[in-house]
């Protein structure tokens, strides 16, 4: 196995570029499917207004 890098704060390099290239291909679009704009852009803005 090859050496795992890990910055400062411990974060797999190559893990979060498996990620990345995974995301990339659309393998993992879970999260952007889930995500619904408008209504985070209406909490955004809900959040500032306090």
């Amino acid at each position: 196995m090859a050496k795992r890098n890990k910055t400062q704060a411990g974060t797999d390099i190559q893990q979060v570029k498996q990620q990345n290239q995974a995301a990339a291909q659309g393998q993992d679009a879970e999260f952007a499917n889930e995500t619904n704009a408008a209504e985070v852009r209406r909490q955004n803005q809900q959040s500032q207004k306090k």
